[in-house]
């Protein structure tokens, strides 16, 4: 399951957003991933979501295998359509 979605809060993936998207993708038992500029980084590893550098307006695709994909891959976007629950 891979779904692609652009980061829309202002500050981007900095430590308080990246830290609720690893542990939000770290509740599912699925492999998660996303792809960036050819790089694919764990979902689950905070350092490998902040070595990224996503900023407003970049894209990004989740991707995720395993018995509950779909559902990591609905909630990761969820979280980030929310723009985190920032203002």
């Amino acid at each position: 399951m891979e779904k692609t979605v652009k980061i829309l809060n202002e500050t981007g993936l900095h430590a308080r957003p990246a830290t609720l998207f690893v542990k939000t993708a770290s509740q599912f038992a699925s492999d998660v991933n996303i792809e960036f500029n050819g790089a694919v980084s764990n979902a689950k590893s905070i350092m490998n979501i902040l070595s990224l550098g996503l900023k407003k307006g970049d894209e990004i695709k989740i991707v995720a295998e395993g018995e509950d994909a779909k559902e990591a891959v609905e909630a990761l976007v969820n979280l980030i359509n929310s723009k985190f629950e920032e203002k």
